[in-house]
């Protein structure tokens, strides 16, 4: 049956990710109406979300279901965006967009190392190096950057592959970087355009494996002899099963609610996060998202100084996605979500398994002794975990969303996978990164991540208020030099609300609601609290700083707006810059006591180890959210005690 023949009748939350059917009906519509030849490529299916229907939906009610549509078309080589309404049938709109690069496709991925593989002036190159073996080349379709005036977007669509060479099939290919050797591939032509040598370096002479069938070879790095044989098993167990309880996408677990969803740029979204207290469901966040993810590299060598990778903006995360695995990836009593994403024929493809969720033990959640009577009070922590794993080339990132029992929100990335690799001559030592093998070192890189919080702290009507803690000069309110106080500055306007942090000062950032007051008269207020930050190492006028203009602050605030969802702008890949929250906040508007979305931006300071060879062990960074002033007291003082019979000696 043809899927634009049925129509969808069915009354969804206007914010269920979309079906497969319903992203074969959304290609379907606009293959027909737009009479789509060959040359049209799918780049992303995604929900046009109605922020507001959302927000009024009720059970039974019908909302209309719309997919926005990002297209490639290689023969006009043009980037193209539609919207498709599901409920009618029938393209909403359809335009070109002028100056873009749409994100590159799985498809280019697999045909630009197909093409590569067979250029006979890259063949020249590996031959030049010894190599004959042309299927044991690994290579790697990074992004281009706008490094030269024909990387504009109106130029040209291309991507800057670079080659390592594995030793033997299933071998870590990136212990043998081809340093100095340079592609330029045009992904409409899917040709290769230029090749460029910078000179032959010798491949490093050891092994990197990790499997363990390779590690036992001779010559690895780090030596290996046997696994460990004295790890004994832990087992999570729930003898009555998990906590929470799921309708569809809605989650209930505790006095927490929240929507899950997932689609092929942003992968895992939260919405409508809301605390149960006092009988009703207080809103926190209306929606919670990575924005963006920048990678940029500090080595100006030949092979590397074009890399600053937006991994979002220039691949999407989304389609990225594991399928993760029980005892693996995730442990104890799971609950999994599958993401639909599309092919670039306009096919829905699942990847299973592609969100985790579970409850964990989080550690001591309040505890006193009292040293009068010796009675002990002491009460367990808990957290829901949501999480998503996506494969970027050669790392892999961790993206957790932690519910506390507490009230606590926190957002954490765990960085893993490897290095992506550069070689020097024998004898010679890096001045931009660490030898982590002989003639093998990893240059030094950041990893940006900006998180967009679409903020609802008990209605929308919210101001953000910096707080930093500060002593109080000698003198008659400080005379023994050691009394200091809190000093707030509200954030009236987007300029004032481009902030840096500054632990010295314990800085953090009160998101309020100045017309819901506490107990004691203050507004009720989430606390965003930093964790381990960086700025950006490169000027502010570079390449890299002009692209990525958002990591030049960690907290930026904007009134809410449609269309601002993306901290470096929709369409990075190829851009010269400006773009997203620089050109989003270059109005100045007011963000007082409005409706606001708050930016937080964390960065990764990677200075490679010989530790992170051949794979490196998980990197933590992010933030959380603490309520301050949002409940009336310890949100957990109802938890109960733990009964003593799980603990054995």
């Amino acid at each position: 049956m043809n899927p634009i023949e049925t129509p969808i009748t069915a009354a969804v939350h206007p914010l269920e990710p979309l079906s497969a059917e319903e992203i074969a009906r959304a290609t379907g519509t606009l293959r027909t109406e737009r009479d789509l030849g060959p040359s049209w490529r799918f780049v992303f299916v995604l929900l046009h979300e109605p922020r507001r229907a959302a927000a009024d939906w009720s059970s039974g009610e019908s909302v209309p279901r719309e997919a926005f549509v990002v297209l490639r078309d290689r023969e006009s080589r043009g980037t193209y965006e539609a919207l498709v309404s599901l409920t009618d049938d029938r393209v909403v709109w359809f335009q070109r967009k002028s100056g873009v690069q749409a994100q590159i496709t799985f498809e280019e991925f697999m045909q630009c190392e197909q093409v590569v593989r067979s250029d006979p002036r890259w063949q020249e190159a590996m031959r030049a190096r010894g190599v004959e073996d042309f299927s044991l080349c690994m290579i790697d379709p990074w992004a281009a950057s706008h490094t030269m005036p024909d990387d504009h977007p109106d130029e040209r669509r291309i991507l800057r592959p670079l080659t390592w060479v594995q030793s033997e099939p299933g071998d870590n290919g990136y212990a043998r970087p081809v340093e100095g050797l340079i592609c330029v591939v045009d992904c409409d032509a899917m040709a290769v355009v230029e090749v460029i040598d910078h000179g032959i370096v010798p491949f490093p002479p050891r092994a990197g494996n990790y499997v363990p069938d390779l590690m036992t070879r001779a010559g690895n790095v780090p030596a290996f002899t046997a696994l460990r044989d004295d790890v004994r098993p832990i087992e999570i167990t729930q003898p009555e099963g998990a906590s929470f309880t799921v309708d569809g996408h809605a989650v209930s677990w505790q006095k927490w609610r929240v929507r899950i969803s997932f689609n092929a740029k942003e992968g895992l979204v939260l919405h409508d996060i809301g605390y149960e207290d006092g009988g009703r469901v207080r809103p926190i966040i209306s929606r919670a998202s990575l924005s963006e993810m920048y990678v940029p590299y500090g080595d100006p060598a030949p092979t590397h100084a074009f890399k600053n990778v937006f991994d979002m903006g220039e691949y999407g995360l989304g389609w990225l996605a594991n399928p993760l695995t029980l005892g693996c990836d995730c442990l104890g009593e799971i609950r999994y979500f599958d993401g639909v994403v599309n092919d670039q024929d306009g096919q829905p493809v699942t990847i299973p398994n592609a969100v985790c969720m579970h409850e964990e033990d989080a550690g001591i959640g309040w505890k006193h002794t009292n040293f009068h009577t010796e009675e002990v009070e002491v009460r367990r922590l808990r957290r829901l975990v949501i999480s998503t794993i996506v494969t970027v080339g050669n790392y892999e990132y961790g993206y957790f969303w932690y519910l506390y029992t507490d009230g606590t929100i926190e957002y954490e990335v765990k960085l893993t996978g490897v290095i992506s690799t550069g070689a020097v001559a024998p004898g010679q030592r890096p001045r931009h990164g660490t030898l982590v093998a002989p003639g093998l070192y990893g240059p030094h890189h950041q990893h940006f991540f900006c998180v967009r919080l679409d903020m609802a702290v008990d209605g929308v009507q919210n101001t953000v208020v910096e707080v930093d803690s500060e002593p109080l000069p000698p003198g008659p309110d400080n005379p023994l030099g050691t009394a200091w106080v809190t000093k707030r500055t509200e954030l009236r306007t987007e300029s004032e609300a481009q902030r840096i942090i500054d632990p010295l000062r314990a800085r953090t950032w009160r998101i309020e609601n100045p017309n819901v007051r506490n107990t004691v008269g203050d507004p009720v207020a989430y606390n965003l609290i930093p964790g381990e930050n960086v700025l950006p190492m490169a000027e502010a006028d570079s390449v890299q700083g002009r692209r990525a203009g958002f990591a030049a602050k960690h907290l930026w605030v904007t009134p809410y707006a449609e269309g601002e969802r993306f901290a470096a702008g929709d369409y990075p890949n190829q851009h010269p810059g400006g773009s997203g929250l620089p050109e989003f906040t270059a109005a100045d508007r007011p963000v007082a006591d409005t409706d606001l979305v708050v930016w937080y931006t964390f960065g990764a300071h990677h200075v490679v180890r010989p530790e992170d060879w051949p794979v490196m062990p998980a990197t933590h960074i992010g933030f959380r959210l603490k309520p301050s002033g949002f409940f009336d007291g310890n949100p957990a003082l109802d938890m109960p005690r733990s009964a003593a019979h799980h603990c054995h000696g």
